[in-house]
């Protein structure tokens, strides 16, 4: 990453190192990690995205670079929209899912097929592409559930548990129980994030082997199983008015096309939280008030990744589940 008219301190990256030489993102980002950075220019690091800490582009440019191992465990062969801030948090936001060739440095484009009727989406699967990222402003990174080299098979489910208000930390974690014992009784392993907002993501990965429409009629399931079982926790329709006390489960994210904030992205809110996985045995002293941001998080990088050991090897599909729900 190359930094132009850098503003002293704030534009250097984090000094603190980051040990991953046996992470496979690692080792198969190596090979181009000096020259995919070298490639790309960082205009205006001084710039400040965040009034509330003075948090600035270089700043943000650096965590991407210095998380690019683990961003891309997490990014690689998805469909990505970006939500972009060129004016920082308190100017315009848009998201984008789609680019021509050439408009963001080390983007991939996918095949027109997939999203017919539109320029092509996008896939971020190189250091440069996080960078050339980074330079177009984008704060946040979501992605499809699916890898577009088998667009039409979900290889994830996600219950994502939005509070309502007046909801407090403890609420939030006996709801994470309930979901995780109710997948457990499905016999589904089931990977635990924060949101990077005041929420929770259940990440249940899944062969690919299911359509979207069969995977989103199951999320919708367990979603009114929920809602069943604990009426007084957990709430199945939208709306503010409709969860004030209670925790929305939203199952939305299963739809073809539908996008949830990737592991280790940052949050357009103040403070710059991220989104991290989390072991199950951390719920109990997770606050969700004190999240480690972009300038917090490098520390425990590794620790937050080892969090979901063992998720590429789970190759679990829904028959059975569907038979005991």
């Amino acid at each position: 990453m190359k930094l132009e008219h850098a503003a002293g301190r704030d534009a250097r990256p984090p000094t603190h190192a980051l040990r991953t030489r046996t992470h496979p993102a690692r080792a198969a980002a190596r090979p181009t990690e000096g020259r995919d950075r070298a490639e790309v220019r960082i205009t205006h690091p001084e710039r400040v995205i965040d009034a509330s800490t003075g948090i600035t582009k270089g700043e943000l440019a650096a965590y991407f670079e210095r998380s690019a191992a683990l961003l891309l465990w997490h990014l690689a062969d998805r469909p990505v929209a970006l939500l972009r801030a060129p004016h920082g948090l308190d100017g315009e936001r848009f998201f984008q899912k789609h680019a021509p060739a050439g408009r963001i440095a080390g983007a991939r484009q996918l095949p027109a097929s997939l999203d017919a009727g539109h320029e092509r989406l996008l896939a971020l699967d190189s250091p440069r592409a996080l960078m050339g990222a980074a330079q177009m402003n984008t704060v946040e990174l979501h992605t499809w559930n699916a890898q577009a080299h088998d667009i039409e098979h979900p290889d994830r489910l996600i219950l994502d548990l939005d509070p309502g208000e007046g909801v407090d930390g403890r609420q939030l974690r006996e709801a994470a129980r309930l979901a995780h014992e109710l997948l457990r009784s499905l016999e589904l392993r089931v990977f635990l994030k924060t949101s990077g907002g005041r929420g929770l993501h259940l990440v249940v990965p899944l062969a690919p082997r299911h359509d979207w429409e069969r995977v989103r009629r199951f999320s919708q399931a367990l979603a009114q199983r929920l809602v069943d079982e604990a009426p007084q926790c957990f709430v199945g329709r939208s709306g503010a008015s409709h969860r004030v006390g209670r925790i929305f489960v939203d199952v939305l994210r299963n739809a073809r096309g539908a996008t949830t904030v990737a592991a280790f992205s940052p949050r357009a809110r103040p403070g710059l939280p991220v989104s991290q996985p989390l072991a199950w045995d951390e719920l109990g002293t997770l606050e969700l008030r004190h999240q480690a941001d972009v300038r917090t998080s490098l520390a425990r990088l590794e620790e937050a990744q080892a969090a979901w050991a063992g998720y590429r090897r789970v190759r679990q599909g829904l028959t059975r589940a569907e038979r005991l729900i």
